[in-house]
């Protein structure tokens, strides 16, 4: 995996998690503003908005630099629809990027191997 594929998937990542928040705290805010007085619906439904719209780019910039197939690409589109899929694609990408730091690796290692050899 080269650098650009690695800072992708780190930056859809790193907006995963907190879009899910962002998600749960509107759906949250949106029973409170019919059950209650208080209504933070517009300041969360931006804050929202934002996060959302990063993870789309950060999605489609990983799907394109990683080069997944359609169904991990729509996999990973839908995780960012879903009130927690957000969390679950955070682990996922994370454990993706340690698997292919870790074979990158072993790849040097080999390679340092035969060299010395």
């Amino acid at each position: 995996m080269d650098l650009k594929t690695a800072a992708a998937l780190r930056r859809l990542r790193l907006v995963s998690a907190p879009e899910a928040v962002s998600f749960l705290l509107l759906l949250v805010c949106s029973v409170l503003k019919r059950t209650t007085e208080f209504n933070a619906v517009p300041a969360l439904g931006a804050i929202h908005a934002v996060l959302w719209i990063l993870y789309v780019l950060f999605w489609a910039d990983a799907w394109y630099r990683a080069k997944w197939s359609i169904g991990t690409g729509a996999l990973y589109f839908v995780l960012g629809v879903l009130p927690f899929g957000g969390f679950y694609a955070e682990r996922r990408l994370r454990r993706e990027t340690e698997d292919a730091v870790i074979a990158a690796r072993a790849r040097k290692e080999m390679t340092k191997g035969t060299a010395a050899a």
